[in-house]
């Protein structure tokens, strides 16, 4: 009776063991172990990941995401010294081109590893604007109106330092123009913010007469765009995306990857000015 009573018992959980793993998962819940990444991000997506990263631990509960905004410049040269970083996402190939081996001695000529090969995608697309002030007292409407009036007038612009992506593409339109960058800053023309963040500070407040920003940034802040940058002058403006090798959580970094890769994503970044890369 005894042996029959513990066979009896094993059964039973053996039965229920089995009923344990076939039971349905919350949704969102994807059965794995908790995750906490951390993705270092360029600063003109500041308002957009941190929705889509609530967005995504409501459908992930065992994730957690965390965020690092700052200038691309800014953000290599932590991952270069050794700060956890999952995903980084850059606005400018420039700054992942130097931490990825494949990118070449020319592109990365300090040779560093720090991108997971195989998961390097081109996520989004932006574009440079000239923004002006409230009732844009300059009258700058065009990028020849800006021309012009640093060539024949006392006038403020504000861009990105030399080392941040959008300075990179600033400098380009200068070049474009046929402005001497140089010339200009010694006559006290320009004035320099170390991400879009302060440049847009600096439109917003009236401390400038206009400024170089992506337009997502203008779109979030409510500026006043004057003009659009072409590729022509200034070359695509895309945002590479890729998981760290150094992330302890690879499988979860890809999947966060993923979710920005898809239709959902992609729908948010659309309605703030991004144009996905799908």
């Amino acid at each position: 009776m005894k042996h029959k009573f513990l066979a009896l018992f094993s059964a039973s959980l053996l039965v229920l063991g089995l009923a344990g793993c076939d039971a349905p998962r919350a949704p969102g819940d994807t059965g794995s172990e908790s995750a906490e990444l951390m993705i270092f991000a360029a600063a003109s997506m500041t308002e957009t990941l941190t929705e889509l990263g609530e967005l995504y631990m409501e459908e992930n509960k065992n994730t957690t995401v965390s965020f690092n905004f700052d200038s691309s410049g800014t953000l290599k040269t932590q991952i270069e010294e050794g700060a956890l970083c999952d995903v980084f996402i850059s606005a400018g190939q420039k700054q992942m081109d130097q931490l990825d081996l494949a990118a070449g001695a020319e592109k990365n000529p300090d040779g560093l590893d720090r991108v997971l090969q195989g998961s390097r995608i081109d996520l989004l697309e932006n574009k440079i604007v000239l923004a002006v002030p409230k009732d844009n007292p300059a009258g700058i409407r065009t990028f020849q109106d800006l021309k012009y009036a640093l060539g024949n007038k006392s006038i403020l612009l504000s861009m990105g330092n030399a080392d941040v992506p959008v300075g990179q593409y600033s400098q380009k339109i200068l070049a474009w123009l046929e402005l001497d960058e140089a010339a200009l800053g010694d006559r006290g023309a320009i004035t320099y913010g170390s991400n879009v963040k302060e440049i847009v500070t600096h439109i917003e407040e009236a401390a400038v007469d206009c400024g170089f920003v992506y337009a997502t940034d203008a779109a979030a802040a409510g500026l006043t765009v004057a003009d659009t940058a072409t590729a022509e002058m200034c070359g695509q403006v895309i945002y590479p995306a890729a998981v760290m090798n150094m992330s302890a959580n690879g499988d979860a970094a890809r999947a966060f990857l993923d979710f920005l890769h898809s239709e959902t994503a992609s729908a948010v970044f659309e309605s703030v000015g991004f144009t996905p890369i799908l």
